[in-house]
């Protein structure tokens, strides 16, 4: 008797915790088929658009465009592709219009004639060309159809230590009319390599970080606008503009963007921030939910791809007297290498094209074509977060539980913002934990109003609900959302704390108490200045630098056991920077700590708490560099060197050999 009842103890706990292990995934609502292609073709996606017969159209970086059929793989069927043009000069755009391909290259937007309908294409014609510098970073991008049905382009700036505008109309927005006008738009741009026309006719363009980005970001262009980055103002002056700024107006004081454009009329602060590792580090390409549920419980929301992160983000605006604002979320994770492109499908299901050659990504693919598609499930998710007149509204996609739903520990919410200036990136300013004075549940248990202290215009607000749960006690699949403030929403009433208000002791705070340090460094594994014991002597001097695509410029450094060494570590990238010197087989651990450091990290250099951090520089801008003095380990070994920025480890990474 008493063997059964251990038996079936044994068999429960088994049970349980094989229950336990299989937590929902992201795989579980959305899941990623990969579309595979032909040996010896190098699908490097620059641009996707879906054919009217259901075949898809890509072209590539090499300058090939590819019809694939049966995209779908219907009845389990293979793709076919065919290269119907080849000989473009890296075109990062292609759209369908009037029975024409049009391609958007380095120099000008190209129509794709096919004159004797056999598939192929016969013949090349140029619709409009602008002027080339030679740079490498002159991409450019489009074409996108307006509400008036001009075209739509973006153009990249140059870069040479920062960005610049080397040839006319780099880093501007512009369109073109039936007859080939071109007309400018707005300027400011720096990388503007996803674009969109929503439902209502306005544009939205999505950032990277750089020189006066301090983190991605999503903006509503309209005409006249300034978006930030200073280098287009070059051609500001040209009859045609509409833009009335110059360069001497933009201040570079690093104050936050939101308050120069207070200051400065013309600078338009983003419509969402989407913080830098926290959400991603590149943002490239949008698309937005019009299926009416067919993707999801996210109808009219947008997907923004991450070039360097390998992933896909989802994003809800609203709009408050006229200027859109809103929050961007976690989605799906997993992508075989980085995001360009994104497409719909005639089903409803999103075609995803990808590329990492030269632009490292943390998928380990160099290209990719894959497919991603709703299971019919609906995830337990933040649905949307909007704004109140005293705080935040979180909706949910299922009912939450009533009791945890006014328990205000089961949230946190931290404010902050990024300085606005010429250097590249920035790291999180004026941190600040938000104290929630009032909670109110909707009658259907799907919507919180959190009634909050502090209001900050212009400021991110990280909302994570780490402690809800459904009525079946499941956590939420993505916990956080990042909502960006630009006005009070006044039309949606304030809570009445007579009813509504939580507990008094939970709302005692120092606000100057709460601003958080942005320089918190592990400094005892950071010594910048030689050991006065080493008597001015080192035993080992290495010199480390970058190169571009994620990559040091040597994969191995050595030094003897217990040896004086100095590491010289020069950041020649255009990307931000730094290097942990690591245990043996630790890479992988140290990486993914340092990407789960969240809010903490900028703070922290992205440097994690960890004994297998042996020593480390900070974060390195650009072009500059950073010396650090060790002891090299005593034990022999192939211990490692790293950038731990996150997402960056999984390339960036070396070995220091210890003889």
């Amino acid at each position: 008797m008493k063997l059964r009842k251990i038996t079936f103890i044994i068999l429960l706990l088994f049970s349980l915790s094989n229950a336990f292990s299989q937590a929902l995934t992201e795989d579980d609502y959305y899941q990623i088929v990969t579309i595979p292609t032909p040996e010896g073709v190098e699908l490097e996606v620059g641009g996707m658009v879906l054919m009217p017969d259901g075949s898809l159209a890509a072209c590539t970086r090499r300058g090939e465009v590819w019809k694939v059929d049966n995209p779908y793989m219907f009845g389990g069927g293979k793709p076919v592709f065919t290269k119907i043009a080849e000989g473009l000069h890296e075109p990062l755009g292609l759209n369908y219009f009037d029975g024409k391909l049009w391609a958007t290259q380095r120099g000008e937007v190209t129509i794709l004639h096919d004159d004797n309908s056999d598939g192929q294409i016969d013949r090349f014609q140029q619709y409009y060309q602008w002027p080339l510098s030679g740079n490498y970073h002159q991409y450019s991008y489009g074409p996108e159809i307006t509400k008036d049905g001009k075209k739509l382009f973006t153009l990249n700036l140059d870069w040479i230590g920062h960005g610049a505008s080397q040839t006319k109309w780099r880093g501007w927005m512009f369109t073109l009319d039936d007859e080939g006008k071109m007309e400018p738009w707005a300027t400011g741009l720096r990388s503007p390599a996803g674009f969109i026309v929503n439902d209502e006719g306005d544009i939205f363009y999505a950032e990277n970080q750089g020189d006066w980005v301090g983190s991605g970001r999503v903006t509503h262009l309209e005409k006249g606008d300034f978006a930030g980055n200073p280098a287009g103002l070059k051609w500001a002056d040209d009859p045609t503009s509409p833009v009335k700024l110059r360069t001497e107006d933009i201040p570079d004081t690093g104050q936050p963007l939101y308050e120069a454009a207070q200051k400065v009329e013309g600078i338009k602060a983003p419509a969402v921030w989407f913080p830098h590792t926290l959400m991603g580090i590149s943002t490239s390409d949008m698309v937005q939910d019009l299926s009416g549920g067919k993707f999801g419980p996210f109808s009219g929301q947008y997907f923004v791809g991450d070039q360097g992160h390998s992933k896909i983000m989802r994003m809800s605006l609203e709009k408050v007297d006229g200027v859109y604002q809103g929050a961007c979320y976690p989605f799906r994770e997993g992508f075989m290498s980085g995001i360009l492109r994104m497409e719909w499908g005639f089903d409803q299901s999103m075609f995803v094209g990808q590329t990492s050659r030269g632009w490292a990504a943390t998928g380990r693919s160099e290209f990719g074509l894959q497919r991603l598609v709703w299971s019919g499930k609906t995830p337990f998710e933040i649905k949307s977060i909007t704004s109140a007149s005293d705080g935040f509204i979180l909706e949910f996609t299922e009912e939450i539980n009533e009791e945890k739903a006014y328990n205000p520990s089961s949230y946190d919410i931290q404010s902050f913002t990024y300085k606005y200036h010429h250097t590249y990136g920035s790291p999180i300013i004026n941190q600040r934990e938000v104290k929630i004075k009032g909670i109110e549940l909707s009658e259907d248990r799907k919507t919180v109003h959190l009634a909050v202290d502090s209001m900050r215009l212009g400021y991110i607000f990280g909302l994570t609900a780490e402690g809800i749960t459904n009525d079946q006690d499941e956590n939420l699949l993505h916990n956080v959302g990042y909502f960006t403030l630009n006005r009070i929403n006044n039309a949606v009433a304030p809570l009445n704390l007579d009813f509504y208000a939580v507990a008094e002791e939970t709302m005692e705070h120092d606000h100057a108490s709460m601003d958080m340090p942005t320089d918190k460094l592990i400094s005892e594994k950071r010594i910048n200045e030689m050991p006065a014991s080493w008597n001015g002597e080192v035993d080992e001097t290495i010199l480390i630098g970058t190169v571009p695509g994620l990559k040091f410029d040597t994969k191995l450094i050595q030094a003897k056991a217990g040896s004086r060494v100095k590491i010289v570590f020069q950041n020649n990238d255009d990307m931000l920077h730094n290097l942990l010197i690591v245990n043996p087989k630790t890479v992988e651990k140290v990486g993914q700590a340092a990407l789960n450091m969240g809010l903490k990290g900028p703070n922290m250099g992205y440097v994690p708490e960890m004994e297998d951090v042996l020593y480390h520089t900070g974060i390195l801008q650009p072009e500059s560099s950073e010396t650090i003095y060790f002891q090299a380990p005593k034990k022999k070994g192939d211990y490692h060197f790293v950038c731990t920025f996150p997402g960056h480890y999984t390339v960036m990474n070396g070995i220091f050999r210890v003889k």
